[in-house]
């Protein structure tokens, strides 16, 4: 399918567009996903979901997404990977959870957190009123594994986010990248956007034209060196603010890709994951501590799966 756009129809960002297309009959966030995944495309280039629509432009679509919601709505396939998924503890107002890598938190997968929790509990569906995203505050990319908490009740919901939003609940994460780092520690404060191609982020200049950036784009990822090895570094993870995929531009804009990230790796390091064949990124949440409504501070840590510890046995 494709759309040609008018110049009344121009100047209008490209998914908030196409939400108000009424054959598509798709959220905005379904939309967005199909953008980065490429089944939305400009000129057959692919585009982020805050493009602005130009005069002549056209919106390729590809087949079957507008007629049948069904393919991307239906995601109860065999071998869903919800099984994985263990829970460390469990109230009447939130759940923590260790989410396995390779499962999608939410979104057009075809099977993701999201609906592994409906499943489990139906009642979450009216959380924050978004059956995309039942309860769920923050989020850990597809192939990073490691600590959720998510909320049971609206209440819990709102004070998770209030949390996120000032800054309070603290998350660590452990992660072996490429290269021996020298330093013990430091903060990598690259400024972070959407690249031009939709689906990855990009570290950007702290000032342009002398100008400092814009405070909406400001990113901060402090981290300690754990152990040194001949070829690679594990690291201890703190991040002060949450962009899109933030440890991971950041550590590849300082030189030292994580293990196992294909998209933010250079050419050399994705030969060396091919070698490696670790089939995930060495990255986990592996603390998380917040407050719950008792006012009560809430504190959980986990270990490295298996698959990374006995990664970290075989490399120099």
């Amino acid at each position: 399918m494709t759309i040609k756009i008018t110049e009344a129809s121009s100047g209008e960002r490209l998914d908030k567009f196409l939400t108000n297309f009424n054959l598509l009959k798709l959220s905005r966030n379904q939309i967005q996903k199909l953008i980065e995944q490429g089944l939305i495309n400009i000129n057959n280039l692919n585009v982020s979901s805050h493009y602005i629509l130009k005069p002549n432009d056209i919106i390729n679509i590809a087949k079957n997404l507008s007629s049948d919601k069904k393919s991307i709505d239906k995601k109860k396939f065999a071998g869903a990977p919800g099984h994985k998924i263990k829970i460390i503890h469990e109230t009447d107002e939130f759940l923590v959870i260790n989410k396995p890598a390779g499962l999608t938190v939410h979104g057009l997968a075809n099977y993701t957190l999201a609906d592994w929790l409906m499943e489990q509990y139906p009642k979450i569906k009216q959380v924050d009123n978004d059956p995309e995203r039942p309860g769920i505050a923050h989020r850990l990319d597809k192939n990073v594994s490691g600590l959720m908490v998510i909320a049971k009740t609206q209440a819990a919901f709102d004070s998770l986010k209030k949390q996120f939003q000032n800054r309070t609940i603290k998350k660590e994460y452990t992660a072996l990248v490429y290269g021996k780092i020298k330093k013990d520690s430091a903060i990598i404060n690259f400024p972070i956007k959407r690249a031009r191609a939709g689906y990855k982020m990009a570290a950007i200049p702290a000032t342009v034209k002398g100008e400092p950036i814009e405070a909406e784009r400001l990113a901060e990822t402090e981290f300690q060196v754990q152990q040194r090895l001949i070829n690679y570094t594990l690291l201890k993870i703190k991040i002060k603010t949450g962009r899109t995929h933030q440890i991971r531009v950041h550590l590849a804009a300082y030189d030292h890709p994580i293990v196992g990230d294909d998209i933010y790796g250079t050419a050399k390091t994705r030969v060396q994951n091919k070698k490696l064949g670790l089939g995930r990124i060495f990255l986990i949440a592996d603390r998380l501590s917040f407050t719950d409504l008792a006012n009560k501070r809430q504190d959980y840590k986990i270990n490295l799966t298996d698959e990374l510890k006995n990664l970290l046995k075989i490399v120099k």
